[in-house]
């Protein structure tokens, strides 16, 4: 049994140290900054209270003269329970609070090469979005 519930100050070392076993950064502060009061950001825990997984993400509107869409920061979720919903569990549940806020848009970065996290959000129903990303290496 999975729950879902909002993030708290005591759940961000247990969030950083999943984060940085999974992409290898580590970034505490910015866990720290997804606390704040616009912020969503959702964990689900397992029946003994151990971390499953975690979802963050913000509402922004007229970026780029778009109307206002909730925006996916992150996603991740403890690899020996992936496959088992929870996934989609912290996407449909961020999703019902954007959906509260008045929000029918979401929106979401994804790594091209990242097919695991692409197939994830196809499987939530999410497709290329008007917009392109455009870079520029500044170095």
């Amino acid at each position: 049994m999975i729950a879902i519930r909002s993030a708290q100050a005591s759940d961000l070392a247990a969030i950083s140290a999943l984060d940085r076993r999974l992409t290898g950064s580590d970034k505490p502060q910015y866990w720290q900054d997804m606390l704040g009061p616009d912020r969503h950001f959702l964990v689900a825990e397992t029946e003994t209270g151990t971390l499953a997984g975690f979802i963050a993400g913000e509402i922004r509107a007229w970026e780029f003269g778009q109307p206002a869409a909730g925006w996916v920061f992150a996603i991740q979720i403890e690899p020996a329970l992936r496959l088992q919903g929870v996934g989609t569990r912290l996407f449909e549940a961020l999703v019902a609070r954007f959906k509260e806020k008045g929000v029918s848009r979401v929106r979401t970065l994804v790594e091209r090469r990242d097919h695991l996290i692409l197939s994830f959000f196809r499987a939530q129903g999410m497709v290329a979005g008007p917009s392109l990303q455009l870079d520029k290496d500044l170095s």
